[in-house]
């Protein structure tokens, strides 16, 4: 009896959880990105993170609260983690003259992109000799090769480290993407471009473990199923895509209160750049997302105290009475064997 009406108060204790879907009418609300990423293979400094929404405009002048967090390539720390401005995208200046700089002293070695038709006999410095392939339109050399490059700490630095990439977004509540990519961005007449400096494509390893993504608050019964996963880069330069199809949920609880989040489903696709296929993309990570018209609501509805107490009759008076049944029904065996023996008739 004990036992079932324990079992009994925890279940009138427990709300009821009631679940409505109807069209999203809701206006003028933001869309909160929770995101925990980690890169094991590129540095944090070769690494930008970029969102935009559906009208291609940069996500100016919204919350955001993104660091880097510097790893070793065993996962470990190597220094506090770094606030990181992602609407720090810069806008190319494109220039008729570009600037020369001459240097009488010295004459550094291009590596056989020297061209004195375009004026290039010397190169001093790493960007020198990137320009000098590029106008050779040769494939860019590797920078550990490169003499002028050897000085730049983000170069020595690009595949020794490893980079987490954690923290907030606070966009529109529209459909967007975002991205985690290597290399600068810029926004050059209005198209989004990453400098990956020196290094050629198939240098980066897009593999990623994303530790934590959902959008807006954490609700009971929501799970994220983007958590803990860990998705391998067979190749150089690949690109994967996330594409995320948000529902709008809103969860009342008993108090009253309401509680404003989204649930999500999520299908994968990568590919590899090849530059002879004349396909255009670059290595990252990316994700789309878009939200569906509908919206799913679910209530906390308290249980009635009738039901309970009526419940609780039932348990006391049902296990009184089935336990005087049985009591009978063994005392009227016992007597019935007893009255056997004393006749001499049991065997």
């Amino acid at each position: 009896m004990a036992v079932l009406f324990l079992s009994e108060v925890n279940y009138y204790l427990t709300p009821s959880l009631s679940e409505e879907l109807f069209v999203d009418t809701s206006r003028g609300s933001k869309l909160r990105i929770n995101l925990d990423i980690v890169i094991p293979t590129i540095s944090c400094d070769l690494l930008s993170i970029d969102a935009m929404d559906t009208t291609g405009e940069q996500h100016l002048q919204i919350e955001h609260n993104i660091f880097k967090r510097r790893l070793d390539l065993d996962g470990r720390p190597i220094e506090d983690p770094q606030r990181t401005d992602i609407t720090d995208t810069k806008a190319q200046k494109v220039t008729d003259k570009p600037e020369v700089t001459t240097v009488a002293e010295t004459c550094g070695d291009c590596y056989g992109a020297a061209n004195a038709e375009a004026g290039i006999k010397c190169c001093n410095t790493c960007e020198d000799v990137r320009e000098a392939y590029r106008l050779k339109k040769w494939a860019p050399p590797d920078p550990s090769i490169i003499k002028q490059c050897q000085n730049d700490v983000n170069i020595k630095n690009a595949f020794t480290q490893g980079c987490q990439i954690y923290g907030y977004l606070e966009v529109n509540r529209v459909g967007g993407s975002f991205h985690i990519a290597p290399g600068e961005s810029f926004s050059i007449n209005h198209a989004h471009v990453h400098d990956v400096k020196s290094f050629a494509s198939a240098q980066f390893n897009m593999t990623h473990k994303i530790r934590h993504l959902s959008f807006g608050l954490n609700i009971p019964g929501k799970t994220n199923p983007m958590d803990n996963t860990t998705v391998i880069a067979t190749e150089g330069a690949m690109m994967f895509y996330h594409y995320i199809k948000i529902v709008p949920t809103t969860y009342v609880r008993a108090d009253g209160s309401t509680l404003l989040t989204n649930q999500f489903s999520v299908t994968r696709h990568s590919r590899q750049i090849s530059l002879y296929s004349g396909e255009s993309g670059m290595p990252g990570v990316f994700f789309s997302y878009e939200l569906s018209p509908l919206m799913v609501k679910y209530t906390e509805k308290a249980k009635s105290f009738g039901h309970f107490a009526t419940n609780t009759c039932a348990i006391i008076g049902g296990v009184f009475t089935v336990a005087g049944l049985i009591d009978s029904l063994l005392y009227h065996s016992v007597r019935a064997i007893k009255k056997k023996i004393e006749l001499g008739k049991y065997n």
